[in-house]
């Protein structure tokens, strides 16, 4: 069986802000952060508008091209989830349909282990909190240094 994944939007997002953050100032179409993020323009686009109206960014009418709107000190990575996850508050984990009232486990299970599942909702949540955007774009670009060395 597979486990089932958070969206890929999430890392996307963040792509998309860490191209905005590293360009320098230089107009970024969806079909060029499409070609870095090796997805269809059209999800780029989606998710851009995601981001848009969180506030992070927007887009020229006409030539169209992003930018960031908001200083990158103060997105934090929990931001940018929040913003393109459409996970309802305390919801990340998604618990079996139907449990058999009949069985004492089946009965009791989602009371007993959904304050677990919350717990780890909250860590994950402080975790993306706690990493401010600026931090994951200058760690990128010391990355890309180090490897055109």
């Amino acid at each position: 069986m597979a486990l089932k994944k958070i969206s890929s939007r999430f890392s996307m997002a963040v792509h998309i802000l860490s191209l905005l953050a590293t360009g320098d100032g230089a107009t970024l179409t969806s079909e060029r952060m499409a070609g870095s993020i090796n997805t269809n323009p059209v999800v780029v686009r989606k998710i851009m508008g995601m981001l848009k109206k969180a506030g992070f960014l927007n887009v020229r009418a006409g030539t169209g091209g992003a930018y960031l709107l908001k200083n990158i000190e103060d997105i934090s990575l929990l931001d940018v989830y929040r913003a393109v996850e459409v996970v309802e508050e305390h919801d990340l984990f998604n618990f079996h349909d139907n449990p058999n009232p009949d069985c004492p486990v089946g009965a009791n299970i989602e009371s007993v282990f959904r304050s677990t599942l919350l717990q780890a909702q909250n860590a994950m949540e402080q975790v993306l909190a706690d990493v401010p955007l600026k931090q994951l774009v200058h760690d990128l670009n010391e990355k890309i240094s180090s490897s055109e060395s």
